[in-house]
């Protein structure tokens, strides 16, 4: 069944309360040491802008009385996570704006190196079933393969069945070192996430070739993680 099918299903089934919240989106932002600066800035400005573009403001601002649940955190080495936004309810505008100018407002701070893919989706995990909303939306931005840390292809196995989505926004090399490989590297990291990392029916990866076309990808993949029944009013038993 898709995640619209359920979504439906929990609104409209006879008898049924609705939840408190239709979506619960947890975004995973990579910050490990292959990050730079430069890199940091663009993460966090990107998904910022996202945020702020038109088509994903809409899709948020759908059915207020069901909103969607929206957390932000970094990661890197295992047990090294910091929790920029908590669990929101996005019920206007304003609150919106709010996550916004966080995001452009955090600067950052010293991190461990290593990348702990496996411990970030744990920690994701653990975060959405705080929730009770009717999908559960791990998103992780990463530009490596895991070397700390559980393995991701064991944490997935520990999740499936857990009524939880892990998406994931792939980065490529800005500068590759030998020649343009770009094309040639983003797939094989592409191939290790969807292998190793995203979990559901209908998960995906989506890419983005280098931090300098981060902002265009995570609207791109909001955009598509939102996708909503509208419906003009709905009629409680």
């Amino acid at each position: 069944m898709t995640r619209l099918a359920l979504l439906l299903c929990a609104m409209l089934c006879a008898g049924q309360a609705q939840a408190a919240c239709r979506q619960a989106l947890a975004l995973a932002l990579d910050v490990s040491g292959s990050v730079d600066a430069r890199e940091y800035r663009q993460q966090l400005d990107g998904l910022a802008q996202a945020l702020e573009a038109g088509t994903v403001r809409q899709a948020l601002m759908q059915l207020p009385q069901t909103p969607v649940r929206l957390s932000v955190f970094e990661w890197s080495s295992p047990d090294d996570t910091t929790l920029l936004v908590p669990w929101t309810d996005i019920t206007s505008e304003h609150i919106l704006d709010g996550i916004i100018a966080t995001l452009r407002g955090t600067n950052r701070v010293p991190r461990s190196p290593g990348t702990g893919l496996g411990s970030a989706m744990q920690h994701g995990a653990a975060l959405l079933e705080q929730t009770d909303c009717t999908l559960r939306t791990l998103d992780i931005s990463g530009d490596g393969q895991s070397n700390l840390g559980p393995r991701p292809r064991d944490v997935k196995r520990q999740l499936a069945g857990r009524g939880v989505t892990i998406n994931a926004l792939v980065i490529g090399a800005d500068t590759p070192t030998a020649g343009d490989r770009r094309q040639s590297e983003i797939g094989e990291l592409s191939s290790y996430f969807r292998a190793e990392v995203i979990l559901g029916a209908d998960a995906f990866v989506e890419t983005a070739l280098g931090y300098d076309g981060y902002a265009e990808a995570m609207q791109r993949k909001l955009e598509r993680e939102l996708q909503t029944l509208v419906i003009g009013q709905i009629v409680r038993p």
